[in-house]
């Protein structure tokens, strides 16, 4: 169904709001052959900006062919690689001839095999005849270079979750070759693209800047923050589409109370629509509040009942507008322990990707709607 405030799908088009210019530098950047990193906290909208850069080049008269992964549910280094060759192949080829032929011809020598019985039986493109060595590894990660090269014709690749493989037993039996392919096609692979995209702002982090892979080899793009002018227009627009009149204010109010987030600004706003006839009055946003918060306590709960005192603590003094959480007397104030247990606790609280630490280590909770909830209802803070 059609609607003003589409929440639970990517957006391109009319729907897509602001961000001009990081749509401009991912068409740049991806036409260049750059390869690119993008992690930002969930539902910030990742993949509409990718979307709406792949509709623009389109738009342009570029040609490619796009795949798309995830690597969420990835545990091995083996399904990692089986998912991103089968990929690959399959935004190429279609039909289990053309997999044999390309298996046949560009991973030959490896313990790859396209295994007919496999393939009738799950759809499975690509199969491990054998136990995976270093040179399969680095077969496979060329394997999207060699087929644009071929080809002529630029391939992009979206591993969406990428966060993820930090998870694994050895994340480095991926993550280094990936590095090393990428370094030595920096030349010769200009047709082929990967995007990489991680809702785990910290875990991404310790990946693209802590340590010294892909360094200079893969391009991080920034979203740009919308602004409430921007967003509040939106709704606004949106509201009018419908027959509804609203104040600005209160547009404006939410928007403000959301951070501008535009998943939960879109949410909250399908919301109010859904609510209201004509002219939408304050009731109306308050209520709406009141579901968007109920529909998110579950989860909510579950993530401060799965803290320890001190983590409690450390977020009540992020709240309260602490920035500097060793001194002594925050230490006793919020009863944090130690300078040391400090450094664990926050340590832990960017591990389960609920706090953010700038470059000058000021820190901010990374859904707002949870600092919200936080501040109103688990504190009792004013808002």
């Amino acid at each position: 169904m059609d609607t003003p405030f589409p929440y639970s799908q990517h957006v391109t088009g009319k729907q897509f709001v602001g961000r001009k210019g990081d749509v401009k530098l991912m068409g740049n950047l991806l036409s260049q052959g750059e390869h690119i990193c993008l992690y930002e906290p969930p539902k910030s909208g990742i993949t509409s900006l990718i979307q709406q850069a792949l509709f623009d080049m389109r738009l342009g008269g570029k040609a490619f062919s796009v795949g798309q992964m995830s690597a969420l549910n990835i545990h091995t280094p083996e399904a990692f690689l089986l998912r991103f060759g089968s990929t690959v192949l399959r935004t190429v080829a279609s039909t289990p001839d053309e997999y044999l032929s390309l298996t046949g011809r560009y991973l030959e020598g490896t313990h790859f095999v396209f295994d007919p019985r496999s393939y009738a039986d799950g759809g499975q493109v690509l199969s491990l005849g054998w136990e995976l060595d270093r040179e399969d590894v680095l077969a496979m990660l060329r394997l999207p270079f060699r087929l644009a090269a071929d080809r002529k014709e630029r391939l992009i690749l979206i591993v969406d979750q990428f966060h993820c493989l930090g998870q694994l037993p050895d994340p480095d039996l991926i993550l280094r070759p990936l590095d090393a392919v990428l370094r030595e096609q920096q030349l010769d692979g200009r047709l082929f693209n990967l995007i990489l995209c991680g809702a785990g702002v910290n875990a991404m982090k310790a990946i693209f800047e802590t340590s010294l892979l892909f360094h200079r080899v893969v391009e991080r793009v920034r979203l740009s923050a919308l602004g409430e002018q921007e967003l509040s227009d939106h709704m606004q627009r949106g509201f009018l589409s419908g027959g509804k009149v609203v104040n600005q204010d209160l547009i404006l109010g939410a928007c403000r109370l959301l951070r501008c987030h535009p998943w939960y600004v879109n949410h909250f706003a399908a919301i109010c629509n859904s609510m209201s006839r004509g002219y939408i009055m304050e009731p109306v946003f308050v209520d709406a509040l009141g579901c968007l918060i109920s529909i998110h306590q579950p989860r909510f709960t579950e993530m401060v009942t799965g803290l320890t005192t001190h983590q409690v603590n450390l977020l009540q003094a992020t709240l309260c507008g602490i920035t500097r959480f060793s001194a002594a007397d925050v230490i006793r104030s919020y009863g944090l322990n130690s300078s040391a247990n400090v450094k664990r606790v926050k340590d832990a609280l960017m591990k389960k990707e609920i706090l953010l630490f700038d470059d000058s280590d000021t820190p901010s909770l990374q859904d707002p709607l949870f600092e919200y909830w936080l501040k109103k209802y688990y504190f009792d803070l004013k808002v």
